[in-house]
């Protein structure tokens, strides 16, 4: 094989876990080479997910708005529309800008980018499949190809009735009425998008939850909160099917034994994701899957096959954008010998709705299952003053503190901006901080981190405004 065919890394995929670990590669001195067969790089967080999604948020946000809360504040607006067309081209837009940013990102770093799709033959070389048919060869390959949508077998999607986010960022109308299969994190967020323009919105979730995954108090405030913006819930609820009817859809479903059905002009199906690992060859080179198809790591991201790694979403753990970052640099920088280290009690987990659904760590169920002596503080954001200022009193602050030595398990919260603040959270619970390291940590005044402030000092029955 010629030695332009030969790195010391490769890595198949470039989305937020792949072109990390290669700039960080690329910063280590490793030759370098970066595999992608879509057209564009970032993966499904840039192109079809992350970035979209929250520019389509903020936009609807601004119409909500203007259109129900600007009078309040002595602001009129008069004849006011919506241009579909300019919301999507705006969201182009922001989502161009950050393409040309990862490729001069990967053209800085002199990363050697091959456009196809990516196979492993029985020697652990890759076959790259584009314009042209190329095999490489590398001391270490990393597979991060990420995740694509869950799909039903008795909800197929057809891109235009039975969608997945991937459409549900792109209609070219407002459908007047959508269903969705999903009260987690992207069917909230585009339920919102939608019903902020004017969609009436039924939410499916078989579980009796919003939000599921995170504190239950946290997830009945949501369901209040997102009620009285108008999403419909049906919670506790089983989709068993749909059938045509004229242009439309009806969304068949059971609850407590009775049959529910949901007419619909689109159904988005939102009911997670799964690992891309089909047609990689990773059964030609023997490498090991789960029986949800991820790949099995060791601690160091190495699969069962040497020199082989894997990262992100097809590997166990959260399917989340920063985690598949920090996974690619960890895994790169272990590589090269170094102490990489991703520390996976702590990955923040954000719901990007209005208001914000943040947590970090564990929940106060997750400590009751674990049999862990807690105590929990609690502070409303309708006690706060930049929140009444702002409009943003719908919401609380939750932390979850061990009993005996007062350090933090978990913060969970539902506030404006609550992927902001989670950050500080993160930060303290890293070094291991404690409730009163919060609490005696001075925040500016006023603003809605004074929150966190205040469920901390709850902890212990001290909170000043509460």
């Amino acid at each position: 094989m010629s030695e332009e065919n030969q790195f010391d890394i490769l890595i198949i995929g470039a989305g937020p876990g792949g072109y990390l670990a290669a700039i960080r590669a690329s910063q280590l001195g490793f030759k370098t080479a970066l595999i992608e067969k879509d057209k564009y790089l970032g993966g499904t967080c840039l192109n079809v997910g992350c970035i979209p999604s929250k520019a389509l948020l903020h936009s609807t946000e601004q119409y909500h708005f203007a259109s129900h809360l600007a009078d309040a504040h002595g602001i009129c607006f008069k004849e006011l529309s919506i241009d579909v067309g300019k919301l999507m081209e705006r969201k182009c837009a922001v989502v161009n800008q950050l393409r040309k940013g990862v490729e001069h990102l990967v053209k800085k770093g002199k990363i050697n980018l091959i456009k196809g799709k990516a196979s492993f033959n029985a020697d652990g070389s890759v076959r790259v499949k584009g314009s042209e048919e190329r095999l490489v060869k590398a001391k270490h390959t990393i597979v991060a190809t990420g995740s694509r949508s869950t799909e039903l077998p008795f909800l197929p999607f057809d891109g235009k009735t039975i969608v997945s986010s991937d459409e549900a960022i792109a209609f070219d109308c407002v459908p007047k009425r959508l269903a969705v299969v999903g009260a987690g994190a992207i069917g909230l967020e585009m339920g919102s998008v939608w019903a902020r323009l004017g969609a009436k919105v039924d939410v499916v979730e078989f579980l009796p939850a919003v939000a599921p995954t995170f504190d239950s108090e946290i997830s009945r405030l949501a369901e209040r909160i997102f009620r009285k913006q108008g999403l419909n819930f049906h919670l506790g609820t089983k989709v068993t099917g749909w059938e045509k009817k004229g242009k439309a859809a009806v969304l068949k479903a059971e609850r407590e034994g009775k049959e529910l059905t949901i007419e619909a002009d689109k159904i988005l199906v939102a009911v997670g994701r799964q690992p891309y690992t089909e047609g990689l060859g990773l059964d030609a080179v023997g490498v090991d899957l789960d029986e949800r198809k991820r790949i099995v790591t060791d601690a160091h991201f190495r699969t069962s096959v040497k020199g082989i790694y894997a990262i992100g979403d097809v590997i166990n753990g959260p399917m989340l954008a920063h985690k598949a970052e920090e996974d690619g640099v960890a895994c790169v920088e272990l590589i090269a010998g170094k102490a990489g280290h991703v520390n996976y009690d702590i990955i923040p987990n954000v719901v990007y709705t209005e208001p914000e659904i943040a947590s970090v760590g564990l929940s106060e169920q997750a400590a009751k299952e674990k049999e862990i002596e807690y105590k929990v503080g609690k502070f409303a954001l309708a006690a706060n003053g930049r929140a009444i200022a702002s409009d943003a009193t719908d919401g609380m602050v939750k932390i979850i503190a061990c009993a005996k030595s007062d350090r933090l398990l978990g913060i969970q919260l539902i506030a404006r901006n609550g992927s902001e603040l989670i950050a500080a959270a993160v930060a303290h619970m890293e070094y291991g901080g404690s409730a009163e390291d919060i609490a005696r940590t001075v925040h500016a005044h006023p603003t809605l981190a004074e929150a966190i402030k205040e469920a901390a000092l709850a902890v212990e029955g001290n909170a000043i405004h509460a």
